[in-house]
C-alpha cells in the first residue's frame, strides 16, 4: 500500500520510471500542495492523500510509453492505471491515470480533478471550464455562491501558474 509519495516514487522508480518523469511528478506535486493548503484554508473536506498518490502516480504509464514524455498521446493513462492495479495500487489512486484526462466527467471526483488541475497549473497552463468545475465543488461543499469563492481561488490558480515557467525550466534540469 502506497503511504505517501515518497513511496509512490520508489514505486514508479522500480517500475523503470526515468528521471525526467519522477521530476514531473515531483514538481506538479508542489502545484498540488499549494491547492491542497487553501483547500484546508477553507475547512473543506476532502481526501488529502488521494490528491498526493494521484499526483504522484498519475502519468505512471509514461514508463511504458517514453515517447509520451516529450510528446502528444494518450496511452499512458489506460495502461499507467492497468500497471498500477497489477501492481495492487488502489484503484482509486491508479483511475487517477485515466481521469486526470477525462476530469470533465460527472463520475470524476473533485479530488481527482484537482489532480488534472494541478497537472494543467504546474506549468502555467489555466483551464478555465476545469478551475470554474472546481470551484464550483468548492462552492457547493461550502454552500455558497460560486462568486464568494472565485476570487479567491482565480488569484490562487494564477499564483500557481505564475511559477510555471521556473517549474517548466527545472523540469529540464538534467
Amino acid at each position: 500500500m502506497l503511504e505517501d509519495r515518497h513511496d509512490a516514487y520508489r514505486l514508479l522508480a522500480d517500475l523503470g520510471a526515468p528521471p525526467r518523469l519522477l521530476r514531473h511528478l515531483a514538481l506538479v506535486g508542489e502545484a498540488a500542495d499549494q491547492l491542497v493548503a487553501e483547500y484546508r484554508a477553507l475547512g473543506l473536506a476532502f481526501d488529502s492523500r488521494l490528491i498526493e498518490l494521484g499526483v504522484a502516480v498519475h502519468d505512471a504509464g509514461k514508463i511504458l510509453h517514453p515517447t509520451e514524455l516529450e510528446g502528444p498521446g494518450n496511452r499512458h493513462e489506460a495502461d499507467g492505471e492497468a500497471m498500477l492495479l497489477a501492481r495492487g495500487v488502489e484503484a482509486a489512486i491508479a483511475r487517477c491515470c485515466v481521469s486526470h484526462a477525462t476530469w470533465w466527467d460527472d463520475a470524476v471526483s473533485f479530488e481527482e480533478r484537482t489532480v488534472a488541475l494541478a497537472d494543467k497549473l504546474w506549468k502555467g497552463k489555466r483551464e478555465a471550464e476545469l478551475e470554474l468545475s472546481v470551484v464550483d465543488m468548492i462552492a457547493a461543499q461550502l454552500g455558497v455562491d460560486r462568486w464568494d469563492v472565485f476570487p479567491r481561488m482565480d488569484l490562487l490558480f494564477e499564483t500557481i501558474a505564475a511559477d510555471g515557467p521556473d517549474r517548466l525550466q527545472r523540469s529540464r534540469m538534467p
